[in-house]
């Protein structure tokens, strides 16, 4: 799976690395360094973030599936 972002949205996140780096390091880095600092990032750590962000939906949808189950069991009407 391969994560893409509009050219826009890309534009800030490059803008936020060059901001990081030079608070970091002191250091000025061109718009390429940046845009393949945030592209390991994409193809490295992003994936275990979003993962993360699956399971965490995931949990949502289990919990919200019970409680419909509870829901729909609440309505059966006893047989005589």
């Amino acid at each position: 799976m391969f994560i893409q972002f509009p050219l826009e949205k890309r534009r800030v996140m490059i803008e936020r690395i060059q901001e990081y780096v030079y608070q970091e390091n002191g250091e000025r880095i061109g718009e390429i360094a940046a845009e393949n600092h945030l592209q390991f990032i994409l193809d490295n750590i992003a994936p275990f973030i979003y993962n993360e962000g699956i399971k965490d939906a995931k949990t949502v949808i289990e919990d919200r599936i019970g409680n419909i189950e509870e829901d729909l069991y609440s309505l059966e009407r006893p047989i005589k």
